[in-house]
């Protein structure tokens, strides 16, 4: 079997592809991961914090993860929490990111398994690896960034990164919404997303490598 090269355009091109899959799909399913939220918020006991029933803190949080999805239509309405106009604009601006990462997960997804297809059965295999590795550029960046200047900082610099006004900082007594998502939520949400690229990328990486084995041993098809 030929050896094929690293770098070529459908290679590229198939890299940023599957990194936009990859990391699409793990902001997506921490996101609606409604499981994790539960064994944290026990673990926090954030019902007491925000002096709230389990049932009625799990309606508000599920009304957000609601809201936050790309096929849902209409204004955010938290069913026994009040809530701010820049309350209520910060998360509509929230929302457009996660329904950009959405459809960005359902046309990658779209777009890999076509590509995939067409590759795979001419054994071309080289764009697993160099989309898992891509994939691995922003796990590192992000660690690389927390590792210098500590969470809470990097959680200042995420916002304002994305975020052109400051209304993010919340007030408790304005939009109690916030007792209900507290620093530890946003940590353990980020840890669980890099893990899921992290994990995906090496997914990858040996499928790759698995199908180099293989092929190389096989006779090429005609």
């Amino acid at each position: 079997m030929k050896k094929e090269k690293w770098i070529t355009p459908i290679n590229i091109v198939m890299a940023v592809v599957i990194a936009a899959l990859v990391i699409s799909a793990s902001v997506t399913a921490t996101l609606f991961d409604r499981g994790a939220y539960t064994r944290l918020e026990k673990n926090l006991d954030l019902p007491k914090a925000a002096g709230l029933s389990e049932d009625s803190l799990l309606e508000n949080y599920n009304a957000l993860i609601d809201y936050n999805s790309v096929f849902f239509n209409g204004p955010l309405t938290f069913p026994t929490l009040p809530m701010s106009d820049t309350g209520r604009i910060h998360f509509a601006q929230v929302k457009t990111i996660f329904s950009a990462l959405q459809i960005a997960l359902i046309v990658s997804a779209i777009l890999a398994a076509i590509f995939c297809v067409f590759l795979l059965r001419r054994r071309r295999y080289r764009f697993l690896a160099t989309g898992g590795i891509l994939s691995l550029v922003i796990p590192a960046v992000v660690g690389c960034v927390m590792a210098a200047v500590g969470w809470d900082r990097f959680f200042v610099l995420f916002h304002q990164t994305f975020f052109n006004n400051n209304y993010w900082i919340f007030d408790a007594t304005t939009d109690p919404v916030i007792l209900i998502l507290p620093d530890e939520f946003f940590l353990d949400c980020l840890v669980r997303i890099l893990v899921g690229i992290v994990v995906s990328a090496v997914l990858l990486i040996g499928i790759s490598g698995f199908l180099q084995r293989i092929w190389r041993s096989a006779p090429k098809k005609p």
